[in-house]
């Protein structure tokens, strides 16, 4: 474990529930002194501890460590506030409701950022029936890609993961989606409007003639495999 509960977690954490420290120290089995020698840096909870002293505070013994409570009202009825999480040592994605404390490992991750596409990472987006066929404009080598691409709706998320060396793109079922999401291993999290992403080619990026080239190609692409 290369994390553990701090005396400054402790002490805000009382005080945000509004006991002394005598009152948690009788709740823990061990004196006030005790819980102030933890508080002041000069001593460390046994292990044993942990559970009754998480459960004193009614959270779990992950965000007790980690120092980070969640508080999580009712998100998680709306899928749109999704929050994404990616592992940097071995590309695991999560996807929550809501605020977690997450390790993989033994890293906390964070949630991501969503930036708006730039030039340098361009989507294109058509409707084709009941489908959003999404092609992200980018590398696909072992060390520069596009890890995985979202669509979401109020109610609804659907997920594609992308492999290095295969092709950037994704077809997401239209079901009320009001955002696209994809995650480039080096910059990030990126999102868009999936009717920006159709409708307001020209304005959205700089490089509207390359885009142009681009979009032609990709709907020879689509007409060969609707043949």
């Amino acid at each position: 474990m290369n994390q553990y509960v701090t005396g400054a977690v402790i002490k805000e954490l009382r005080e945000k529930n509004r006991i002394t420290q005598l009152q948690l120290a009788e709740k823990l089995g061990v004196s006030d002194k005790t819980v102030s020698k933890w508080e002041t840096g000069k001593g460390y909870p046994d292990i044993t501890l942990l559970e009754p002293i998480a459960e004193a505070f009614r959270i779990s013994i992950t965000e007790l460590i980690s120092g980070n409570p969640v508080h999580n009202a009712n998100v998680s009825a709306n899928m749109l506030r999704s929050k994404f999480y990616v592992c940097p040592v071995c590309g695991n994605v999560i996807h929550g409701m809501g605020e977690a404390a997450i390790h993989c490992h033994g890293i906390q991750l964070m949630p991501l950022e969503a930036e708006p596409t730039d030039e340098h990472h361009m989507i294109f987006i058509e409707r084709v029936e009941d489908e959003y066929y999404v092609r992200i404009d980018h590398s696909m080598t072992k060390e520069h890609y596009i890890s995985f691409a979202a669509a979401a709706s109020s109610d609804d998320v659907q997920i594609v993961k992308l492999y290095p060396e295969g092709s950037a793109e994704a077809r997401f079922k239209i079901r009320r989606v009001r955002r696209i999401f994809f995650y480039c291993n080096r910059d990030g999290l990126f999102s868009i409007d999936p009717v920006k992403g159709i409708d307001d080619k020209e304005s959205g990026y700089d490089e509207s003639r390359e885009r142009r080239v681009l979009e032609k190609a990709a709907d020879m692409l689509l007409g060969g495999r609707r043949a």
